[in-house]
């Protein structure tokens, strides 16, 4: 059953401008909490909003990664999957994706997810939520590490996404 749309509009610019507020301070401060925690609201809106069966799968997989992503920054876990799974990547929804630290590896995930999202939901507010989702995961891995989030644009611009 369709969500109501009757608050979504003053909902969605509500959290946009909460994103925005939390990339700024995050970038500044240099601080991937920062914008996680900003980032929190929005996801579990995109999680209560959507309905098909691979998109409501997606949109809770990122309330899961976001809130790993803040216990992770919160306690300073540093885990490497590279070194734990003995592979430098690992297809993931149909993508090859570099493996790391989990700290970079959880934003990424949630790229794709938020890609996902854009490209699979038919909802204003839902693709509106995906875009913000979408920019604050970049803006994390860069705020992590810059590098990253360069070697992930090269990968992607030159096809090392898809195989």
């Amino acid at each position: 059953m369709a969500k109501p749309t009757t608050y979504a509009t003053p909902i969605c610019i509500v959290l946009s401008i909460l994103v925005v507020i939390g990339i700024v301070l995050g970038f500044v401060e240099k601080s991937p909490l920062i914008i996680s925690l900003f980032l929190l609201p929005a996801v579990g809106y995109e999680a209560y909003r959507t309905e098909g069966i691979s998109t409501r799968a997606a949109s809770w997989a990122l309330v899961v990664l976001i809130l790993a992503e803040i216990i992770c920054l919160v306690f300073k876990l540093n885990f490497d999957l590279a070194n734990w799974l003995g592979a430098g990547e690992a297809f993931f929804f149909g993508y090859f994706m570099p493996l790391g630290n989990i700290t970079i590896v959880f934003p990424v995930v949630m790229i794709i997810l938020s890609l996902i999202l854009f490209f699979r939901t038919i909802g204003v507010y839902t693709k509106w939520l995906a875009v913000l989702i979408l920019i604050s995961a970049i803006v994390i891995v860069y705020v992590i590490n810059p590098e990253i989030l360069k070697s992930l644009l090269h990968m992607s611009t030159y096809g090392g996404f898809y195989y």
